[in-house]
């Protein structure tokens, strides 16, 4: 008799699928983008800063913990707001609130670590874990996934859209990133 269930390989294979298409988009967004909108202060988040956001969050997430997450070489840590993004700023501190901005080029670098170890990282992954494995997302390892695939695309639509706001530019759609092997 067959069984209609998904394997628990077929669900890794469709994660990873995901993350590589919405990789897709981000990259083809920050490539893309230009130079006069990199660092444009019209908007809040600056083009450079929701792009390393979106890539720093992704990459955590696709870590079993925060205690297991190594951050990229040249992740800046001397700032309030390592991820990018400033919050309200922390009146007792000395240190800056965001980094200094990345350039393109070292975000494009971010982004080809990142989508680089999509597959091992989703490979090794215990999607039955009850547990996210950060304390701050009580949900379980599978929707957690989840969450971060919506998080990495939400990043990549506000890019695209900013793209198209202000110079015209459209990024094209990924439905999916691999083939099944």
């Amino acid at each position: 008799m067959e069984s209609n269930q998904i394997s628990t390989d077929d669900f890794k294979h469709a994660l990873k699928s995901q993350y590589h298409a919405a990789f897709n988009m981000l990259g083809e967004a920050i490539e893309k983008c230009p130079d006069e909108l990199w660092d444009n202060h019209e908007f809040k988040n600056r083009f450079w800063q929701l792009s390393y956001h979106t890539l720093f969050f992704t990459h955590l997430y696709l870590c079993k913990s925060n205690e297991d997450f190594i951050p990229w070489i040249k992740h800046q840590e001397n700032n309030q707001n390592p991820d990018g993004m400033g919050g309200d700023p922390d009146p007792e501190s000395k240190l800056p609130l965001i980094p200094d901005p990345y350039t393109r080029e070292e975000v494009l670098e971010y982004w080809g670590y990142c989508k680089g170890i999509v597959d091992e990282f989703v490979d090794i992954m215990d999607l039955s874990d009850p547990e996210s494995g950060f304390s701050w997302y009580p949900i379980s390892k599978l929707e957690h996934q989840l969450v971060n695939i919506r998080h990495l695309q939400h990043g990549a639509a506000q890019l695209a859209d900013r793209l198209r706001l202000k110079e015209n530019i459209g990024i094209r759609w990924s439905g999916r990133g691999k083939k099944k092997e």
